[in-house]
């Protein structure tokens, strides 16, 4: 079939550049590892702990640390190792414990509980939790050197005394409650956000780049030549459009099954992911087809789709998510769904953060085919008329 011919002869020429092969498979992968590398997802933070001494009060503060949920309670051999650990990056934060802590607080002194964190760094509840322990502990030597200054015995008694006591008391139960509706993209990986927005942006925006290799077809005079043969015209708008949804669905396939193999990127129902896929498509192929015939040179065809790419995917939440837009300002979040790129992003949502199916998706498929449609037409009615005059 002269379309499938059209097509494949589209498709080698393009995949022969290398730097097109790049763009096509390692920039998305790339672009997803850096920015789910600097949102470090929900990772447990680390907090270092370093004594001088082991000795049985630093044990016990120790343990209380270790109880507490949300941070993740690391030995360190020394002071030196947490603070290098902590410029690192290797912990959020140390706490190093002087020596004679036990000792010191026997004899009723002071100590200096060192807290270490990365200069300007937001250390948000360690601080908190690390305090809370260190009273907890506090208030049971306060109480036993109280009861043994009162002649109720000796220190050590006093104190196991105080600890029975805390521990035959009932615990102080506090019951968080959400107001609202939870924050629809809680819980994700620190790679799921970013993958869906790259591959949004990056099939549009390779999409619509092929319109140069249309406008050159015409400068050239392939596509003339083409029709002075028995080509009809829809024959070859359909091998054009066929090789640029084709490049569409490879490049959409490959960031797809890449991220959910290498970064664990979850895609929610896989059906309705591909039909997602297969939509924004359709519709970044029409917009491509309507640039290549709207523009009348190479260059103009370059610049225009990578300004308009990069700009429709920024509007239309690639870069920033879109449930954060809705957040911040209803307005910019329905402007946003001017661009197709947010109806195909919506559907992901549904999908992956909602936990939907194709059922719950069909709308914004319809968008997208509705984009593509309109797109589509105005597309072939443009370019009849340039091929053709």
């Amino acid at each position: 079939m002269k379309p499938v011919a059209i097509a494949r002869v589209n498709l080698v020429r393009f995949f022969r550049d290398r730097q097109a092969i790049f763009s096509v498979f390692l920039l998305p992968m790339l672009i997803v590892l850096l920015l789910g590398a600097m949102q470090g997802g929900a990772s447990t933070p680390k907090l270092g702990f370093s004594v001088a001494e082991d000795d049985a009060l630093t044990g016990e503060l120790l343990g209380i640390l270790d109880t507490v949920e949300g941070f993740e309670v690391i030995e360190v051999g020394d002071a030196d190792s947490a603070v290098r650990e902590v410029e690192r990056g290797g912990l959020r934060a140390a706490v190093i414990v002087p020596a004679g802590y036990e000792s010191t607080l026997r004899a009723g002194g002071d100590v200096e509980i060192r807290l270490m964190t990365r200069a300007g760094q937001e250390i948000q509840g360690i601080s908190e939790v690390i305090g809370a322990a260190v009273t907890q502990q506090a208030t049971l030597l306060r109480t036993a050197r109280f009861a043994q200054q009162t002649g109720a015995g000796s220190f050590d008694d006093a104190l196991a005394i105080a600890m029975m006591a805390q521990e035959a008391l009932p615990p102080v139960e506090v019951v968080a409650s959400i107001a609202g509706e939870p924050f629809v993209l809680a819980g994700l990986g620190q790679f799921d956000v970013y993958a869906q927005g790259m591959l949004v942006l990056f099939i549009f925006i390779t999409t619509l780049n092929g319109a140069v290799t249309l406008v050159r077809s015409r400068q050239l005079g392939v596509s003339r030549r083409m029709y002075s043969t028995p080509t009809p015209i829809r024959t070859m708008l359909a091998g054009e459009a066929l090789s640029r949804f084709t490049l569409a669905i490879i490049q959409g396939g490959f960031i797809f099954i890449g991220t959910w193999l290498i970064f664990g990127v979850t895609w929610g129902s896989p059906l309705g992911s591909i039909l997602t896929i297969l939509a924004f498509s359709l519709a970044a192929t029409a917009a491509a087809m309507l640039l290549g015939a709207l523009v009348s040179n190479e260059q103009q065809a370059g610049a225009i789709s990578t300004a308009l790419g990069l700009g429709l995917a920024a509007l239309g939440g690639c870069m920033f998510p879109l449930a954060v837009f809705e957040l911040l300002s209803d307005t910019v979040y329905r402007v946003a769904h001017v661009t197709p790129h947010a109806w195909a992003l919506e559907a992901f949502q549904k999908l992956v953060a909602e936990d939907g199916g194709v059922g719950d998706i069909w709308g914004f498929l319809l968008v997208l085919v509705g984009y593509a449609a309109v797109l589509g037409v105005l597309a072939v009615w443009r370019l009849r008329r340039v091929l053709v005059r």
